[in-house]
């Protein structure tokens, strides 16, 4: 976004000294916010043109004063060509510490996101599943990609990060890694959480994702048949492996459990009902809900069948349930 910034010397009559002489200031404006600054010059009043910024005639000290002014206004367009080839948002403050030399410790979005997803990390099951860490994990990834193609660049202020950013990283999404519309809007809100997050902090001082249109379109699921389930469930296969994948699939048709739900199941989370049939009795790791489910035949046959299966016998699993990438291969 190209900033508005205007330079004026001016006098200020109110702080004449004793000898009758007023100070020069540099007034900056940057986008109608106003940076004012002594230049430490004094001249006589009578000696000032206001319609220039610039002290009368062509005197020794008119042309010394005159030549101090000239390379302070070129100092102001050297700082806002730096903070342009440095992405760093022009404002007053980022504006006055490198105009003035003081050294304004940038926040940039590639550590503090690696912090959000440490901690994430560490709240594993706690707070967050393993999964939902890695999703976070693929979105920095896709965001230092952008980085590198968009800007060339391994990092950028959390400043600079705007609307027209979070449009381009859209893009990107949908062009270069070929996202689909969903996954899509899913890691540009993933990278908004972070961006909120900042926002929260006051790092910044405003939220760009409040404009961003994004919305995620409603997928129509389909359902199988019992016959399909039934077919699903008879096959027979000659790796053990695909085996034990298809039965924890039957086993979530039949109780309603998700994978992350059935993976967390442990050998205590049966019960026996009022029916005095056999429950599973747990907690959705979604939703953070108690669940109570009766068993019926068939997921009881699956649970005999592995009862003593290695992994639950050593792992305390009511189930052998494979990791969320081999079930999905």
């Amino acid at each position: 976004m190209k900033n508005n910034i205007s330079i004026l010397f001016r006098t200020r009559n109110s702080k004449a000294s004793k000898n009758g002489l007023v100070p020069i200031y540099l007034r900056i404006t940057i986008d109608g916010a106003r940076l004012e600054l002594s230049t430490s010059k004094f001249v006589e009043k009578s000696k000032w043109s206001t319609a220039s910024g610039r002290i009368k005639g062509n005197s020794e000290e008119a042309r010394s004063i005159n030549g101090y002014l000239d390379s302070l206004r070129n100092k102001v367009y050297e700082t806002e060509q730096f903070l342009i080839h440095k992405q760093i948002e022009i404002n007053v403050p980022s504006f006055k510490n490198k105009f003035l030399g003081v050294e304004e410790k940038q926040r940039m979005l590639v550590p503090i996101f690696q912090m959000h997803n440490k901690r994430m990390k560490d709240l594993i099951p706690n707070e967050f599943s393993e999964n939902t860490h890695k999703r976070y994990e693929t979105t920095l990834s896709h965001v230092k990609e952008f980085l590198k193609e968009k800007y060339n660049l391994s990092d950028i202020s959390i400043k600079s990060v705007n609307l027209a950013f979070v449009n381009d990283f859209d893009y990107f999404l949908r062009s270069t890694k070929k996202c689909n519309n969903n996954s899509t809007i899913k890691y540009v809100r993933n990278l908004g959480k972070i961006i909120k997050w900042c926002f929260a902090n006051e790092w910044i001082d405003r939220d760009p994702f409040l404009n961003y249109k994004g919305k995620v379109k409603q997928v129509e699921r389909q359902f199988l048949s019992q016959d399909e389930i039934d077919s699903i469930y008879q096959k027979k296969f000659s790796v053990d492996r695909l085996s034990q994948v298809r039965d924890i699939f039957i086993f979530s048709c039949y109780t309603g459990l998700a994978y992350v739900d059935v993976f967390n199941l442990k050998k205590s989370n049966i019960g026996m009902g009022i029916d005095g049939n056999k429950w599973i009795m747990t907690s959705r790791q979604k939703t953070d809900t108690s669940s109570n489910i009766p068993l019926l035949d068939i997921p009881l046959d699956i649970i005999d069948k592995y009862e003593s299966h290695p992994q639950c016998s050593n792992e305390d699993r009511l189930l052998p349930v494979l990791s969320n990438q081999k079930t999905n291969s």
